[in-house]
């Protein structure tokens, strides 16, 4: 692969907003230039994420069979487990397969497929990813904060920045005891071309008269400025999806939501991130506590009764057995 195959690489994955843990954005640039000696790699593999995927994909593939119609979701009884496991990317493709990712068309229409099985009465989503790429979160968001269902977010490693986006639509929010929650903010990375390549060649970019900031220049301040107001943009509604997941006001989330950095266990739900602890078999089993109580507004009743009509079908279910 030559570099300007390279530079085309990167300005792909480059060319959009993230809403990922940062190491994890370099990891996946790396991926892609199969760089795979690369110090960020080493990161990666060291704080343990990789072997936990495996491992939440292993207790998917174990938890029953598969609910038909899904490309990856099984069925308990009466309970869907949808998986949202690793790099989230709009739609599949080689790079997501690549680097273990979801694809959240996929995602999608997996939960699509359980609202509307008559063999589903509640939904798990299982969580453990770094976060992912910002298109199709804000749809996906309202479309699972209006679930016909009750959802439970599970996370059973890292919910963090798209993953959380997305989990804190649920109902309810239950993490492991060492689960890590978090990372709000939305980032962009740009490099621009200063010197010619390899081979001799330099390449220039004219946009058109009428789109100054269609390729802003991060060397200049006027560039940094229009990548900025493109990023708060992109959290503005980050934030907002979140507030109305979770019952609370923007100033909440963005003062008490961890300010981009990552809350863990207990910390987490005595923040309002999350509801309680748990264990994903309880979940899965309907055998369930109560939740925190901590008072989030507008939310809180909406999960009261989600949880009323959980607890609901696990008597029917004890009654049946």
């Amino acid at each position: 692969m030559s570099k300007n195959d390279l530079a085309c690489v990167l300005a792909a994955i480059r060319s959009q907003p993230w809403a990922i843990v940062p190491e994890y954005l370099e990891a996946i640039e790396a991926i892609a230039l199969r760089a795979m000696d690369a110090e960020v790699l080493e990161r990666v593999a060291k704080d343990g994420h990789v072997p936990m995927v495996e491992a939440s994909r292993t207790a998917v593939a174990a938890m029953g069979q598969r609910l038909d119609g899904t490309q990856m979701s099984m069925i308990r009884g009466n309970v869907a487990v949808v998986p949202l496991i690793g790099t989230i990317f709009p739609r599949a493709s080689l790079m997501g397969a690549s680097t273990g990712g979801t694809a959240l068309a996929t995602f999608m229409s997996d939960m699509r497929v359980a609202w509307a099985s008559e063999s589903v009465d509640r939904i798990v989503m299982l969580v453990d990813s770094p976060g992912g790429v910002v298109s199709g979160l804000g749809e996906a968001a309202e479309t699972l904060r209006a679930s016909p269902k009750p959802i439970t977010a599970f996370v059973t490693g890292t919910g963090a920045s798209a993953a959380y986006w997305l989990a804190s639509q649920a109902q309810e929010i239950v993490l492991d005891r060492s689960a890590m929650v978090g990372s709000i903010g939305v980032l962009a990375t740009l490099s621009r071309q200063e010197g010619p390549d390899a081979s001799g060649n330099r390449t220039y970019e004219i946009t058109s008269s009428g789109a100054p900031e269609k390729r802003p220049d991060p060397a200049t301040e006027e560039g940094r400025a229009a990548i900025q107001r493109m990023v708060d943009a992109a959290e503005s509604v980050f934030i907002g999806d979140v507030a109305a997941g979770r019952g609370v006001n923007a100033a909440t989330v963005r003062s008490e939501f961890g300010r981009g950095g990552m809350l863990t266990g207990a910390g987490a739900v005595a923040a309002g991130m999350a509801d309680r602890i748990g264990t994903l078999e309880a979940e899965l089993a309907g055998k369930t506590t109560q939740s925190s109580g901590r008072t989030r507004g507008s939310g809180a009743g909406r999960r009261a009764r989600a949880a009323a009509q959980i607890e609901t079908r696990r008597r029917a279910a004890e009654e049946r057995n």
